[in-house]
C-alpha cells in the first residue's frame, strides 16, 4: 500500500478546513473566450508528441493571463509560473494529445484533420478524449487565477502535457527537470472529462482511482512447414491458444479475489495460407492492476505461463517465447484520501452536494499518476468532470445504453456547461489550497 504523504501533512489535511466563500462567477465573456478556444483546439488536433501548434497555443494563452512560460518541456510540454507571494505551490494540469481517430460527430466543428503516425501512415486524427476540453478549460482557470489574485497568495504551475495517450509524457517532462528547473508543488491538480456523468456533475474516488497499465508483447515461435504434416512441426497457432487460454487463470486462480486485475490478449497475428503452418506468432496484451505487488504477478505469471506451454509442447529452450514489457507504462493512479475528501467538502459548497458523486475506481490508465510518485511524494487530486447533456444521459440510460465514450469517434462533450462547471471546480480546489491573504 502507497503512503502518500507524511503523517503531520496528513494530519493538517485532515484538519484543514474547506474554503466556504461564495461560489466562483464565471461570466458570459470569460466562458465565450475559452468556448471559442475549445472550438479551435478541436478542430486542430495533433498526435502525441507532435502537438506543436498547440502548445505554442497553449504558451501564447499562459502568457496572456501573466504567466510566466517555458516551452519544450518533455520536448512539447509547457509550463507557465505565476507567482503571488508566499504560500503553497499548487500544479494543475491538462493533457494536449489527440488520437488516431476518424471523428463521426457530424457536427460543424468536427476535425478533418489527418497527420503521420509512428509507422509514417497517413491517420484520421481527433480529440476523442477530451484533451481539448482539458486544456481550454486550464486556461479559463488561469485568467481566473490571476483575475482574483487579491485573494491567494502563492504559486501557481500549470502543465500542458503531451503523449498521454502514450503514457510518455509526465516521465518525459519529470526527466527534463519539471520538479527541479521549476517550483516543487506542493499540490497536484488535474480533471477529466466523462460521458457517464451530466454537466454540472463531478465525481471523485479516494485512494486507487485508476490502474496500473502495462503492454505486454509475445511473440511465440514454432517450426513451419505443410499443414497436412502437422507431425513434423511446432505449430506455434495451437500453442498461442494453450497460453491464452492459461492466461486466463492468472485473474482467476493467482489473484487474490478480493483484488482486481485484467489480462486481456487484444491482437494475435500469424499466419499467411490456410494449408502453411507458420513459424511464428506475435501477440498484444494490455495488463492492468492496481498495486504494485498484483503488478507484478501477473508480469511474472504470463512470462511463466508462455515458457511453460512451449515447454509442453517439446519447443527447445532457444525457442521459447519472447515476452517484451513495453516501455508505454502507466502507474496506477491514487488521490492522497485526506487531499480528496477535503476538495470534495469544497466542491460540495461550489456545486451542491447532489453534484459531486463518490465514485469507484476504473481500470482505465492515466499518467497524472506520475507526478505523485517523485519522492517526497505530493498529493494529488485527480477527479471527473461530467461532460453529458443531462436529458440525453437520462435517456440513453432509461434505454439501457450509455453514450458514447472516451476515445469513440462519436463522443462529444455538451462543451459550454462542462467548461463552465470545469472552471468554477478548479479555480475552487485551487484556490481552497493556496493561501488567503
Amino acid at each position: 500500500m502507497r503512503i502518500a504523504t507524511n503523517a503531520t501533512a496528513m494530519l493538517a489535511l485532515a484538519l484543514s478546513a474547506p474554503l466556504a466563500s461564495a461560489e466562483i462567477n464565471v461570466g458570459e465573456a470569460a466562458l465565450d473566450y475559452v468556448e471559442a478556444l475549445y472550438l479551435h483546439l478541436h478542430r486542430n488536433p495533433e498526435l502525441s508528441l507532435r502537438e506543436f501548434e498547440t502548445a505554442a497555443r497553449m504558451a501564447e494563452e499562459f502568457a496572456a493571463a501573466g504567466y510566466e512560460v517555458t516551452t519544450e518541456v518533455g520536448r512539447t510540454g509547457v509550463v507557465g509560473l505565476l507567482r503571488n507571494g508566499d504560500g503553497p505551490t499548487v500544479m494543475l494540469r491538462a493533457d494536449m494529445d489527440a488520437l488516431p481517430v476518424k471523428e463521426l460527430t457530424g457536427v460543424e466543428y468536427a476535425s478533418t484533420v489527418t497527420a503521420k503516425d509512428l509507422f509514417g501512415r497517413e491517420v484520421p486524427v481527433m480529440h476523442a478524449c477530451g484533451h481539448d476540453i482539458h486544456m481550454a478549460n486550464l486556461i479559463g482557470v488561469a485568467r481566473k487565477l490571476s483575475d482574483i489574485r487579491d485573494r491567494w497568495r502563492g504559486t501557481l504551475v500549470l502543465v500542458a502535457q503531451p503523449a498521454e495517450e502514450r503514457g510518455l509524457g509526465a516521465r518525459a517532462m519529470i526527466e527534463d527537470g519539471l520538479f527541479t528547473r521549476f517550483p516543487r508543488p506542493d499540490y497536484n491538480l488535474g480533471l477529466h472529462v466523462s460521458s457517464n456523468l451530466a454537466t454540472g456533475q463531478t465525481g471523485y474516488k479516494p485512494g486507487y482511482a485508476m490502474a496500473n497499465v502495462d503492454s505486454v508483447d509475445i511473440i511465440v515461435h514454432g517450426t513451419g512447414g505443410h499443414g497436412a504434416a502437422p507431425h513434423l512441426t511446432h505449430d506455434p497457432i495451437v500453442l498461442s491458444a494453450y497460453i491464452i487460454t492459461a492466461l486466463q487463470t492468472l485473474v482467476s486462480r493467482n489473484l487474490n479475489p478480493i483484488e482486481d486485475g485484467v489480462v486481456t490478449v487484444g491482437s494475435i497475428r500469424g499466419g499467411t495460407k490456410h494449408n502453411i503452418i507458420s513459424d511464428r506468432v506475435d501477440m498484444q496484451l494490455t495488463v492492468r492492476s492496481y498495486t504494485d505487488e498484483n503488478r507484478a504477478l501477473l508480469l511474472e505469471g504470463i512470462a511463466r505461463i508462455a515458457k511453460a506451454q512451449a515447454m509442453a509442447m517439446g519447443l527447445p529452450e532457444d525457442r521459447m517465447p519472447e515476452v517484451i514489457v513495453k516501455n508505454e507504462y502507466t502507474p496506477a493512479l491514487y488521490n492522497d484520501p485526506a487531499l480528496s475528501e477535503r476538495l470534495a467538502a469544497v466542491l460540495r459548497v461550489e456545486l451542491g452536494g447532489q453534484n459531486v458523486m463518490l465514485q469507484t475506481q476504473v481500470m482505465g490508465g492515466e499518467d497524472f499518476a506520475r507526478f505523485g510518485l517523485e519522492e517526497p511524494r505530493i498529493p494529488g487530486f485527480y477527479f471527473r468532470l461530467g461532460g453529458a447533456d443531462p436529458e440525453a444521459l437520462a435517456a440513453a440510460r432509461a434505454e439501457g445504453r450509455e453514450l458514447p465514450s472516451n476515445h469513440s469517434p462519436y463522443f462529444l462533450p455538451e462543451y459550454k456547461e462542462t467548461l463552465r462547471t470545469g472552471m468554477r471546480a478548479m479555480t475552487a480546489v485551487a484556490l481552497d489550497l493556496l493561501a488567503r491573504p
